[in-house]
């Protein structure tokens, strides 16, 4: 291991952006598709999460899981205390995990409160063997209709848990723009969920970032690069200090630019120098063949963002985080201090 993996390894770290299905071991992806005669071999795990020069996106992976290999709770539980349990070993010391109820529901016949229990109890069995703290967030499924996204909302609402903390979006973007679910979002403000969205990932206009802002009402945006298309909207969101949840292994990109340009080209690169604040993230680690500690490396390595400004990231995660508000300093004192530790033991060994 490289010093800087080992120094993003040990780097204290929240995770925001992760997705419950897509943080799926590959083995237990093999284990649990051959207990259902789903028709994957471990091979064929392996071929579906390709990486390569092109990669797909890893929709296709989500959907059979929902459709043909989840079967109960137990998976859910078991889904989510291995992804904590992975990501606490490099450093995360809090995720917030998106989850996507409406296909648990319909397509595993998972109902919302069980599923959402199951969860929960992995949360607490991963805090307790691994002092990993988590809180969860309910996605629409943006293929879906905009009233299922209401029921869902109010499955949230009759079936409060402190940990299921807000509201998110996902899935296909370019099919589903962020108006349409208004009135899902505005349901969940008012129970009091705190709100966050997919936005300007798939090279999407700019204005869904603004949809998301000022329509829905969102705090914080995942993804969010074409922002950088509308000056006007980047400066907006820099004076609001609106944290952007990026993730390096974006597929988009990588399938869009070219090799030799995709790192100087991408909107990474590029937004923190326009004044966003930003924090890098896994989005579906096993799937995308990346873990925390090569997600900052490559901050580094493929952006050319220095130790400090990682630093500035590392802080980014904390204030974004959908925790409370008291003890957020305690956390911007400890992370500090280690990273500070860790940045003097790098140095000390050059």
């Amino acid at each position: 291991m490289t010093r800087l993996a080992a120094f993003c390894r040990a780097l204290p770290k929240v995770e925001l952006h992760v997705h419950l299905l897509g943080a799926i071991r590959l083995e237990t992806l093999a284990e649990l598709a051959a207990r259902q005669g789903a028709g994957y071999t471990p091979e064929g795990v392996a071929d579906l999460a390709r990486r390569d020069a092109k990669p797909t996106g890893v929709l296709h992976i989500l959907r059979a899981l929902e459709q043909r290999i989840l079967r109960g709770p137990d998976d859910l539980h078991r889904i989510t205390y291995e992804y904590l349990a992975d990501a606490a070993a490099q450093g995360v010391r809090h995720a917030e995990i998106f989850w996507n109820p409406t296909g648990t529901a319909r397509d595993s016949a998972i109902p919302y409160a069980i599923g959402a229990d199951a969860i929960l109890a992995g949360f607490d069995d991963a805090r307790h063997d691994h002092g990993i703290s988590a809180l969860l967030i309910p996605s629409i499924d943006r293929e879906a209709t905009p009233e299922d996204a209401v029921e869902m909302v109010g499955w949230m609402a009759a079936y409060r848990r402190d940990r299921i903390i807000g509201l998110g979006i996902d899935y296909r973007e370019t099919d589903g723009p962020p108006e349409a679910f208004w009135k899902a979002y505005r349901d969940a403000r008012r129970a009091g969920f705190r709100l966050t969205a997919h936005a300007g990932e798939f090279g999407c206009h700019w204005r869904n970032v603004e949809t998301a802002l000022d329509l829905l009402g969102v705090e914080r945006i995942d993804h969010g690069y074409t922002v950088l298309d509308n000056p006007e909207l980047t400066r907006r969101c820099a004076d609001r200090g609106i944290v952007f949840t990026v993730v390096p292994t974006n597929s988009y990109y990588l399938r869009t630019l070219s090799p030799e340009r995709w790192a100087l080209d991408h909107p990474i690169r590029h937004m923190p120098a326009a004044g966003l604040r930003i924090h890098p993230n896994t989005d579906d680690p096993p799937l995308h063949r990346v873990d925390p500690q090569r997600c900052w490396s490559m901050m580094v390595e493929e952006f050319g963002f220095g130790l400090n400004e990682l630093r500035g990231f590392m802080l980014n995660g904390i204030d974004a985080a959908f925790l409370p508000e008291a003890d957020k300093p305690g956390l911007r004192a400890t992370f500090t201090a280690e990273f500070d530790r860790l940045r003097a033991a790098m140095d000390t060994d050059t």
